[in-house]
């Protein structure tokens, strides 16, 4: 699903790979490239607070990128990964 900058609906990884709340749960809190957790991803502010930096300047990126594993490539990797905590990954 499309994750715009507002989205509270987005998580990510260390990597900032980013899943909706739907897929997370999905994963069983396993990135799909990394291995590791995630957690929700800050809310970009709309308003400029500091001079240049707001959505309208620096944008969040619309390209969507789906990952390159098969259902069972993704089922294997939860299964292997998702027994350890994500602070011992």
């Amino acid at each position: 699903m499309d994750l715009p900058p507002s989205s509270v609906d987005a998580h990510v990884c260390t990597y900032e790979c980013t899943f909706c709340t739907a897929c997370v749960t999905r994963l069983a809190n396993v990135c799909p490239n990394c291995g590791g957790g995630f957690a929700p991803r800050p809310v970009r502010p709309a308003r400029e607070w500091r001079p240049g930096l707001s959505v309208a300047l620096r944008p969040g990126s619309t390209v969507r990128v789906h990952t390159p594993y098969s259902e069972a490539e993704l089922d294997e990797f939860v299964d292997r990964v998702k027994g350890v905590p994500p602070a011992e990954r």
